[in-house]
């Protein structure tokens, strides 16, 4: 339960500002529905651990998953304040819809057209993750929403795929898919820059900050770690500040000759990454406080859709010495870089421009099917343990050594 409910609280943000990107009220519609279904989960699960807590032992470690069980279900409820801005239409400026087109992750639609690659095929089979970068989220045929996807999904001709990752996998989908040429929405140029331009520039980089504390806090949780932690409750104070700026940005932008509908619709907007910061801080906080950590958070954030991995970057191998652009490792093998350790340090959200050196380490999430891919690109061979089924990395020339091919 765990484990779908971080899954269906992503899906929700998801699908949230996709609604807002495409000005679809239908997939706002079902942001609803899908809170329904977290309200259900989110009951059942706080019985459960009621129900397993006999000593005091299992008290505190109780605690721990009531705590992120909390924070999930917040993330979920500011994925709804989202979608009410396009149920409410309380509107949002045309720039914010052209910049959201350069976030880090998008949101994009398809419709699957009849003898494309993509047609009358299971999802596992297309591994459009690896592909493209990007993931599909959600089904849309006839008017019957899918939002439980797996890989046994087959694409019927007609079904809309409603897919999240990196921008730079548009191209390669569409044509898969056989679909005309996506041009994304481009703001005005007037050559200048005002209050407003500033206030939704914030905005976006506000909802890319918000969304890499999430994974870094799932990160920090899973693997225990310390320096994980502080770097969110850093990226948390940077919400704070941002949103104070944005506020006084949208005060300043509230000009005589300008809807002021759009405005309210990014002070919501600006609250809602900011909570979710908040909750990404609230689940590290048992890391910070070195609280008992009952062991299914790490076993059930192990099941979800995304996998994280922690990879060193293996002196000689084709990352050492590479930049992350280079490297497009969001558009194959599929995974999002969260964070680069080096030397004691993090390094959140680095950009395309980053060179990666041996001795790093990377923390990235994306589909468990890629994660052997990228861990040869660093130089690693992802050998599982047919007895425990633990999985570990072995340096590639020990691995051919053991495992010749």
């Amino acid at each position: 339960m765990l484990a779908e409910a971080k899954d269906t609280s992503e899906l929700m943000v998801d699908l949230a500002y996709a609604a807002l990107y495409f000005g679809d009220p239908d997939m706002a519609e079902e942001v609803g529905e899908l809170e329904d279904r977290m309200n259900g989960l989110v009951h059942e699960m706080r019985a459960v651990c009621v129900l397993a807590a006999r000593r005091p032992q299992e008290a505190e470690e109780m605690a721990s998953v009531l705590a992120v069980i909390s924070a999930i279900e917040n993330i979920a409820n500011d994925a709804v304040d989202i979608a009410r801005i396009v149920t409410h239409r309380l509107g949002i400026p045309r720039e914010l819809v052209a910049d959201l087109a350069n976030a880090e992750e998008v949101s994009h639609r398809v419709r699957v057209r009849e003898g494309s690659h993509i047609s009358r095929r299971p999802l596992s089979a297309l591994e459009l993750p690896v592909q493209t970068g990007m993931r599909v989220v959600a089904f849309r045929r006839g008017r019957h929403w899918i939002t439980d996807v797996d890989g046994d999904m087959v694409c019927l001709p007609g079904d809309v795929l409603f897919l999240r990752g990196s921008p730079a996998g548009i191209e390669r989908l569409r044509e898969l898919a056989a679909a005309p040429r996506w041009e994304p929405p481009q703001p005005p140029e007037d050559g200048s820059i005002s209050d407003l331009d500033r206030a939704v520039d914030v905005l976006v980089e506000m909802k890319n900050i918000s969304e890499v504390a999430v994974g870094l806090a799932y990160s920090a949780l899973v693997l225990r770690d310390q320096g994980l932690a502080a770097e969110v409750r850093h990226l948390e104070d940077r919400l704070d500040e941002m949103e104070d700026r944005l506020q006084l940005w949208v005060l300043r932008a509230a000009a005589p000759d300008l809807d002021p509908a759009g405005l309210r619709g990014l002070l919501q907007l600006s609250q809602a990454a900011e909570d979710i910061g908040d909750q990404a801080q609230q689940m590290v906080w048992l890391v910070e406080e070195k609280e008992e950590l009952h062991p299914i958070l790490a076993i059930a954030f192990g099941e979800t859709d995304d996998v994280v991995a922690r990879v060193p970057v293996g002196e000689g191998s084709l990352a050492d010495g590479a930049t992350l652009g280079e490297l497009q490792l969001d558009v194959d093998p599929g995974f999002h870089v969260l964070a680069v350790r080096r030397g004691g340090r993090y390094l959140y959200r680095p950009r395309g421009h980053v060179q990666l050196h041996a001795g790093d380490q990377l923390i990235a999430s994306g589909p468990d099917e890629g994660h052997p891919v990228l861990a040869e690109r660093f130089g690693f061979r992802l050998v599982e343990d047919e007895e425990t089924g633990e999985k570990e990395l072995v340096p590639l020339e020990e691995a051919e050594a053991a495992w010749p091919t």
